[in-house]
Formats: structure tokens, sequence, C-alpha cells
């Protein structure tokens, strides 16, 4: 099995120091960074397989950094931060990250969460077809795990990728909350049912869904092409 990358953006260096040993022991190349600054550099220089951030950097702070990667990048990345409230998760989550996890953290449950995501990320990929899925004005391309809208690549993270293409396979089938959480986040995801509605939101605005990603009320979504 090839050798899974993970970059660590943190700028206590005793914690990052916990996470490198932790996961070289579990067999993962792992480099750290101390700012934002650096682990973004870092990252465009050699991409990573996923990327764990700190929230509170010196220098750019973890939201932002993540929004800077999930711009250029299709990384998975779990936000590390002793920030803990909902609204604080929900605004992690909402700038691209597809977990949250609190300080202080049991290094055996970040490790778990790692393999859970990476899991279903290199599941896509083996499972992309040869033909692109073509819905309307939407062109999705699973080898490349790239979506066009109009023929323009669409910037979307790792977790927005995996919830269009669940809707677009399965047009007027109405998911819930609950139900596209376990699907596309797994049953150990620990946010609440409000992560699915931030994702849609952007899905909507990104691949100008309006009127077709309808909200049913008391339930969850579905997916009605026009």
């Amino acid at each position: 099995m090839e050798e899974k990358k993970i970059l660590v953006i943190e700028d206590e260096k005793p914690i990052a120091d916990i996470l490198k040993y932790g996961f070289e022991k579990e067999g993962f190349a792992v480099r750290c960074a101390y700012t934002g600054a650096e682990g973004f550099a870092a990252a465009c220089k050699e991409p990573p397989d996923l990327v764990l951030l700190d929230w509170m950097l010196p220098d750019i702070n973890g939201v932002d950094v993540c929004r800077m990667l999930t711009e250029q990048y299709r990384i998975p990345i779990i936000m590390l931060t002793a920030r803990g409230s909902v609204e604080d998760k929900l605004y992690g989550l909402e700038s691209g990250a597809d977990d949250y996890i609190t300080k202080p953290f049991d290094l055996r449950e970040v490790v778990a969460r790692v393999r859970t995501i990476l899991r279903r990320f290199d599941k896509a990929r083996a499972t992309s077809e040869e033909e692109p899925l073509v819905c309307g004005h939407l062109t999705v391309k699973e080898q490349e795990h790239c979506v066009y809208k109009h023929g323009q690549l669409v910037s979307l993270t790792p977790k927005e990728y995996e919830l269009l293409v669940c809707f677009l396979r399965h047009p007027r089938q109405v998911f819930t909350r609950t139900a596209l959480l376990d699907r596309i986040w797994g049953y150990d995801f620990m946010g609440d049912t409000r992560t699915v509605d931030i994702h849609v939101q952007r899905i909507r605005k990104k691949a100008e869904l309006d009127g077709m990603l309808v909200t049913v009320f008391g339930v969850g979504y579905k997916y009605v092409p026009q």
C-alpha cells in the first residue's frame, strides 16, 4: 500500500511532535509546519494526502489557510482547535474543513478519523468511471475528481464533491440530513445535521443549483433536474 503523506500545521511544537511520532508509528509519512504561511507553502510544494490544521496560528489563522488550500487543491483537511463551541465547529466546517477535532484530543481518535477520511477519499477515486456524468450544465469527471460548470472548473472541497455526486447520481431521491451524514461523513462523525445544511448552501451557490437542489421541509434534500 502506498505510504500516505500527512502535513501537520501546528505552532505548538510539542503537539506537532506528538502527532508526527504517532502517525509515523502508524506508517504515515509526516511533515510539520509551524506557521500558516509555512504550511501553505509546504502544501503547494508537495501536496499531501491530508492536512491536520491548527486553528490558532501565529500569522495566518487556520480558517484562512483552510480556505486558501481548498480554493486550489482537493485535499482533505481536519481542523484541530481548543475552540469547542458548536458555532466554532460550523465556522470551521464552512471554511472547507472535512472534520473538526477539539483539544485536548486522544491520538487514537485522530488516527481513526484520518483513516476514515482517507478511506472514503480513496474509495471515491477507485470507483470513478470512464464516462463523465453529465447533468444539465454540470459535468462530473470522476477520474479527475472534478466538476465543471458550463465548461469551467468548479472549486469544491472533497465533502462538497462527494455530496454533489450523491445528489446527481440519485435524482429526485429524498435524503434525510442524517442519511447524508452517514453516507458522506461516516457513522463516527461528531458534528450535527447543520453541517449538511452548510455544505448544501455552498453547493447551490458554486454549482448554480438554486431550484434544483431542493429542500424537503422537515425531511432533508433532493436533486430535481430541470
